[in-house]
């Protein structure tokens, strides 16, 4: 085994199958696509002797990469030179308009190449699609994974193949376009999309990019909370706040320390809060219900990237709230908008809905009691605003421009009516 990863194999979720690396496996033959996800395990005693605090610290990489004894791709040359790097960690020192804990941070991973977190999951992937001598590349997506899919692929040299819904807002399929990828614009939902383009893969011998049925876009995403912890100088925070649509960030995060904590690097794993929007609550509703395995719901909400009528990474989603100690909320999309609203008027932070969605749910959370003033709470913002122009013009109150000829008078007249 290379010293460039320490990743041993892959284990199912629900009856503990264990696969090989070798083999492209994406899901359990035995559980199904939803029920049998996959794990990516580590070998955890090479682990607990070569990845130390003390590495890092003398560690020059300030790209996703820094961690690639964590990470599941295991030939260095398969890395694109194209930086996935540490995202700010920031204190939040605004009036977020409601009873917020005193240490609140914003983790923002808005600034990565295409927007969004999704660039987390898209570098192992493509990564490993280079591993395994793939020419070509597919994904379903409600537009960040795609964009994000399009830009990186473009700079491999793969084929891209994209499967979004017709819905999916203009600017995401802009730049799916921009970059040069097959563009499926599907008459139907996002999960719809997705059932097709895991057809199309398994027919045409593709790397299929989707959430939850490809293992190991979760240990791109788990990078998050290997980041939270060396940012917070080796701890963690009480409670990390992450909206969900398919469980795949949730459960990429809490895995991330998980990992920490099965090292020995941390003493105790940190609460994490999933947030669903109200039209959107497959997991939610599941998780209040008690129960291991989600309905179908008609998925309605301002947030695309959380409109995801069945959840497929729920199985690692629940486990993670369950096992944390954590929760779920649910936010409606007026109170999504108001948060957008939040951090763009009073913290600089321009955000599309589905990242606005975390400040929202802490504000339910709070209203709760779940968490408490003097917590050091986490809120993870996962796309830029430029995504979704139509929400953002929503959000905005009603500020629109002030139409003035080239007369001072016309100026003075509106600064002071």
């Amino acid at each position: 085994m290379s010293d460039f990863s320490f990743v041993r194999g892959l284990r199912c979720v629900t009856c503990d199958a264990e696969f090989s690396l070798d083999d492209l496996t994406y899901t359990c033959p035995a559980c199904g696509p939803v029920r049998g996800t996959l794990d990516v395990e580590y070998d955890i005693g090479q682990l607990r002797a070569a990845f130390i605090d003390e590495l890092l610290k003398e560690r020059d990489d300030r790209t996703l990469w820094r961690y690639h004894e964590l990470l599941p791709v295991r030939d260095a040359e398969a890395v694109l030179p194209l930086p996935i790097e540490v995202s700010p960690l920031v204190w939040l020192a605004c009036d977020p308009g409601f009873t917020a804990p005193k240490r609140l941070l914003v983790k923002d991973d808005t600034r990565h190449p295409s927007g969004s977190s999704k660039d987390r999951a898209t570098s192992v992937a493509v990564a490993h699609a280079r591993e395994l001598g793939k020419t070509a590349i597919a994904a379903a997506s409600t537009g960040n994974a795609a964009a994000s899919l399009a830009m990186f692929a473009a700079r491999a040299g793969l084929g891209c193949y994209i499967f979004v819904p017709e819905s999916a807002p203009a600017a995401k399929l802009t730049q799916i376009r921009a970059h040069g990828a097959h563009l499926f614009a599907v008459r139907g939902t996002y999960d719809d999309a997705f059932s097709l383009c895991a057809e199309v893969c398994a027919q045409e011998g593709f790397y299929n990019r989707n959430t939850a049925t490809n293992p190991y876009l979760g240990e791109g995403k788990k990078t998050i909370a290997l980041e939270i912890w060396e940012q917070l100088g080796f701890r963690v925070p009480e409670t990390v706040i992450v909206p969900v649509g398919d469980g795949c960030i949730l459960g990429g995060v809490f895995k991330g320390f998980r990992d920490l904590h099965e090292i020995g690097l941390i003493p105790r794993l940190p609460r994490v809060i999933g947030v669903q929007a109200e039209g959107s609550a497959a997991l939610a509703s599941a998780w209040r219900a008690g129960q291991d395995a989600c309905m179908a719901v008609s998925a309605e909400t301002i947030a695309d990237s959380l409109a995801v009528a069945m959840p497929r990474d729920q199985v690692k989603a629940l486990r993670a709230v369950r096992e944390s100690g954590g929760q779920f909320v649910t936010v409606s999309d007026a109170a999504i908008c108001e948060a957008m609203h939040v951090l763009a008027t009073r913290a600089g932070l321009f955000v599309e809905p589905a990242a606005a969605a975390s400040l929202a749910g802490l504000k339910e959370a709070a209203a709760g009691g779940h968490v408490g003033l003097d917590d050091e709470v986490v809120l993870l913002l996962t796309g830029h605003g430029l995504k979704d122009i139509a929400a953002a013009d929503r959000a905005a109150h009603n500020n629109q421009p002030i139409h003035v000829g080239l007369d001072l008078d016309e100026v003075t007249a509106a600064l002071h009516p």
